[in-house]
């Protein structure tokens, strides 16, 4: 068997999740003013797969242990998880998806009202940046500034905000393949993509193997939307800890409605497999994560 197959991905996610749960309790502090850092922290914590630092930290120990710099790995992951909860806190809001549930239990809007809402969202977005600048002396500025933009441009108009305005505005039109995988590759894949592309920096993983990582993680995105896709369709509420069908309720856009339950499966399956792929081509010698990882993307089931 080789160090793949043998891979054993529980015991390394449970060391790297109880990492990266600690440091959000400790970074999302309940002080801020006016109940605003209990919305924050009901925001952030207690639920979430975690993929983007899970990804983060695989891709920092991709060139080998004593390559990843982990107090930046760790920053990084937080910084993408805050941005990804920022994210899903504004569109359950009524001015976008407006959804009831999300991680088993009320979005924050209906816990905290609308107001309390936009603001737990603008303050994680701010100290996701502020976790990359730490101020301390303990991230080069050289990384932090990399780190800074990397994630800026992941979660902006050419990424995340834009992939979900294209959404809003695609509601009820029929899109092509290409049109669909343009908008979820911003809305759904940037900041996945950034996930580990920040990870490969802290990690200083060697120039030539950057573009197999990027390969990777673009097709990982893709994958995962796919799979989203699939199951909204295939599961229910109690089982996706957010509503199921909620997609064909909208007559939004997806890949089953333009591909078929079958084909669309079949795509999130070709998508991984190039995504492994890159990983071989890439030569680092410690990809058996990533590759565990994108396996876990493809059987998922919430």
């Amino acid at each position: 068997m080789n160090a793949v197959a043998e891979f054993d991905l529980a015991p390394w996610m449970a060391r790297h999740l109880s990492a990266v749960e600690q440091a959000l309790s400790d970074w999302v502090c309940p002080s801020a003013p006016a109940g605003l850092g209990q919305t924050m922290r009901y925001s952030v914590l207690d639920g979430g797969k975690r993929l983007r630092p899970l990804l983060v930290l695989a891709a920092s120990e991709s060139a080998g242990p004593t390559a990843a710099s982990g107090g930046a790995a760790l920053r990084a992951a937080c910084a993408v998880e805050l941005i990804h909860a920022y994210s899903l806190v504004h569109d359950d809001m009524p001015c976008m998806d407006n959804d009831v549930l999300r991680r088993g239990k009320p979005t924050v809007h209906v816990q905290f009202g609308q107001a309390q809402a936009l603001l737990a969202g603008d303050a994680l977005q701010a100290l996701a940046f502020e976790l990359l600048v730490p101020g301390d002396g303990s991230l080069p500025d050289g990384l932090s500034a990399h780190l800074c933009r990397s994630l800026a441009l992941a979660a902006g108009g050419g990424g995340m905000a834009g992939g979900q305005a294209i959404d809003l505005a695609s509601v009820g039109l029929a899109l092509s393949q290409t049109e669909l995988e343009h908008m979820h590759r911003l809305k759904t894949g940037a900041l996945l993509q950034a996930s580990v592309m920040m990870g490969a920096a802290c990690g200083s993983v060697p120039s030539q193997a950057l573009a197999h990582l990027a390969d990777y993680g673009r097709c990982l995105g893709l994958a995962f939307q796919v799979v989203d896709d699939v199951l909204d369709v295939v599961s229910d509420t109690a089982t996706l800890g957010k509503t199921a069908g909620k997609d064909a309720d909208q007559d939004k856009p997806t890949f089953v409605s333009l591909m078929g339950l079958e084909q669309a499966q079949t795509y999130a399956f070709d998508l991984l497999a190039h995504a492994r792929a890159a990983l071989v081509s890439s030569g680092l010698p410690h990809v058996a994560p990533l590759h565990a990882l994108a396996d876990w993307v493809g059987g998922r089931r919430h």
